[in-house]
């Protein structure tokens, strides 16, 4: 993604991912704060009120960025690419992303792998079922499997709502506001990413009051997801200047919420 041509002061680019951060946290609280709306019954229903805020925040948040950045162009596809939504090499910003970031769970795939292959070994010993019989039965009971997860809300959630609306919001809008800011590619990669996990400050309190932890451990769960944020932030918005592409951020973030955290080492039988 090049630079900008126009240019917005640094100030007014900042308060501008500011006032975006802020109102990304505050428009999850709206149907209760706000609205007045009685609680939801089920957490179905608790996620759907979220997934509609957090759709809502992400369209509020691009026809803001296209009335603040000085975007000349009045072409459709001039003003999609600014926010990295485009269509050319479309397969390039998804493979290539998404394989450098399998790299960094070598360790995760491989310890997946096994266990898929020692579950696939113990079906075969307890039924005496032959090896390609039972890869056959998994490949059959896709379909039902699929099913059942494409109606979770967690599904809906870790894959779709939240990959697309983060992305759209901390990356497609930021990054061209930093741009047009004047601040250089590599400072907008390590900048954007401090607005991505202030927005992951609200968890502290659900924490803290939901699953009643002391202040102390609940700092420390949020600190560890920050700096989580942080790091995955920088390489998303890497992701995102190096392509042009929103794509690539999404599929890695997609990814990374599937795989959680790397492993870093496994207990093998028989250690302490």
């Amino acid at each position: 993604m090049e630079e900008s041509e126009g240019r917005l002061s640094k100030p007014v680019a900042v308060i501008a991912c500011i006032a975006m951060t802020l109102f990304y946290v505050a428009i999850l609280y709206a149907p209760t704060l706000i609205l007045r709306l009685p609680p939801p019954q089920s957490y179905e229903n608790f996620m759907i009120r979220r997934f509609i805020c957090a759709a809502f925040c992400s369209v509020a948040s691009v026809i803001f960025c296209a009335l603040v950045l000085p975007i000349t162009s009045g072409e459709a596809s001039y003003s999609f690419g600014v926010y990295g939504i485009r269509s050319d090499h479309f397969w390039q910003a998804m493979v290539f992303p998404l394989f450098l970031t399998s790299l960094m769970y070598a360790g995760s795939l491989m310890l997946k792998s096994m266990l898929l292959v020692n579950k696939w070994k113990e079906h075969r010993h307890q039924e005496g079922e032959p090896l390609l019989g039972c890869i056959k039965s998994t490949l059959l009971s896709l379909p039902g499997q699929m099913s059942s997860v494409a109606s979770n809300v967690l599904f809906w959630r870790n894959f779709i709502v939240a990959p697309v609306t983060e992305e759209l919001v901390f990356r497609a809008c930021m990054i061209p506001l930093l741009l047009c800011g004047g601040f250089k590619a590599y400072n907008a990669i390590f900048l954007c990413p401090t607005f991505f996990s202030l927005a992951h400050l609200n968890h502290m309190m659900e924490i803290y009051s939901r699953h009643n932890y002391s202040l102390l451990k609940a700092s420390l769960v949020v600190g560890l997801q920050l700096g989580y944020t942080v790091v995955f932030g920088s390489y998303a918005s890497f992701l995102f200047i190096r392509t042009g592409n929103i794509v690539a951020p999404l599929v890695a973030h997609a990814f990374c919420n599937y795989m959680g955290l790397p492993v870093l080492f496994v207990h093998g039988k028989g250690t302490d």
